[in-house]
């Protein structure tokens, strides 16, 4: 989330030995490698399933020596290298690791411009006060629609050459209805995962007026809600003090839900309040940052884990140098955890999944395991999505090849790119 208290190139990839040579004709819009039929994937040190049944009877069902059979844009098979069946095409994994592709579950990457000013003040130790939230909703007003595409376009592949192959994005730059409608009908045409975030901030054209909050919650839950809800699939609320309390938050997220958008929340990221418990009670997807968790909030998640899961932003405290999120307390509650970019321009300007699973070993309490889980099938469980986040037959073939014999290296070596091959939808794009 960006913060409203702030109102006031990566490197190529090196590409392993195949069989059919990677085309990729524009960023968001892969093209197939040219091979046809079905492809082996072979000699793979380690490979990730996310399925106890299929590997060693642990959360990621790690298979030594394995191999995989991609047919169309799904899994076919997987399994011991011995044991793989013939197939049309080959890949030689070369001793390599492979992961399920990164599940990005929330990013806020319709936006112009940039707040590389405020973040330099921020670091610097100094105060900031030219508008934060406000510049990008300015910037973003202005800006035209190719540019806020091509900006977009611009991320994802960015994210993509890091691994992840789902990503979930919102509005909130907007905040009008003609603004909000087209920035989901830009991200619509880029992932089914699109969430109306109208309710991100009140915007400086009501902020100035007697009831202008609830001026602008009526038009959020109302003629702005009509106008984005046909390119939506989640609604979002930021619930906190100096944006929406817990009767404003309701009301968008019921408003959201009789229209067919199911909910989310931003919860409890600059202190405590009613967000957590917001969300459990009416069942959103996600209850997002969790960083000032009371323990009856720890509690109501981990009760709540089948249905609202906690998503944790550690971009975010890294680039605000806020408190840490508690992992640890989570997971021990029984929580549900879900690790995500916040991939936005003010407060967590990252599209690394790598970087935040070494953040959240690092400083949040998560083993290495954890949280590649967290990030991949954690992030499939935010999204409602059993299709995602693992690599076992009849799921979707979106895979991510190591430059390192086991996915631990992803915290055990911070920064490095070690993405080198990525699948997604059978389709190698990287």
């Amino acid at each position: 989330m960006d913060t409203p208290h702030l109102m006031n190139t990566p490197n190529t990839p090196s590409t392993p030995h195949t069989t059919a040579p990677s085309t990729l004709s524009a960023p968001d819009l892969p093209r197939a490698t040219g091979a046809t039929g079905t492809t082996l994937i072979t000699r793979i040190a380690a490979l990730v399933t996310n399925d106890p049944s299929l590997g060693d009877g642990s959360p990621l069902g790690l298979i030594q020596d394995a191999a995989i059979v991609i047919d169309g844009d799904r899994i076919a098979w997987v399994g011991p290298s011995s044991k793989a069946p013939a197939t049309d095409n080959a890949f030689d994994a070369d001793g390599r690791a492979v992961v399920p592709g990164f599940v990005d579950s929330h990013s806020h990457l319709v936006f112009a411009g940039d707040r590389t000013a405020e973040f330099n003040a921020r670091m610097s130790g100094r105060g900031y006060s030219a508008g934060g939230i406000r510049t990008t909703v300015a910037a973003t007003r202005a800006a035209t629609d190719a540019a806020l595409e091509a900006n977009l376009v611009r991320h994802l592949a960015e994210a993509r050459r890091q691994g992840t192959t789902t990503f979930e994005t919102k509005s909130g730059y907007g905040l009008t209805v003609a603004d909000e409608a087209r920035a989901l009908r830009i991200a619509a045409a880029h992932t089914e995962e699109v969430t109306y975030l109208g309710a991100h901030i009140v915007p400086p054209d009501y902020a100035g007026r007697p009831d202008g909050a609830a001026e602008y919650v009526d038009l959020v839950t109302g003629e702005m809600l009509a106008a984005c809800a046909p390119y939506a699939r989640w609604i979002d609320v930021f619930c906190e003090r100096g944006a929406f309390d817990g009767d404003q938050a309701r009301a968008v997220l019921t408003a959201g839900a009789a229209a067919g958008l199911v909910p989310r929340v931003h919860a409890n990221q600059l202190g405590h309040g009613p967000g957590v418990r917001l969300a459990v009670e009416l069942e959103a997807a996600s209850a997002d940052h969790c960083t000032h968790l009371t323990d009856a909030d720890v509690d109501a998640l981990g009760q709540a884990s089948a249905t609202t899961v906690a998503t944790l932003l550690p971009g975010a405290e890294f680039s605000t140098r806020a408190r840490w999120p508690d992992a640890r307390r989570l997971l021990g509650a029984g929580a549900t955890v879900a690790l995500s970019t916040d991939c936005n321009p003010g407060s967590s300007y990252t599209s690394s999944m790598p970087f935040c699973i070494a953040l959240a070993v690092r400083d949040m309490g998560m083993t290495p395991d954890e949280a590649l889980w967290s990030a991949t099938a954690g992030g499939a469980r935010a999204l409602r999505r059993t299709d995602i986040g693992t690599v076992t037959p009849g799921a979707r073939a979106d895979l991510a090849l190591l430059d390192a014999p086991s996915h631990v290296h992803l915290a055990y070596r911070p920064g490095v790119p070690l993405v080198s091959a990525v699948w997604q939808r059978g389709v190698r794009v990287v």
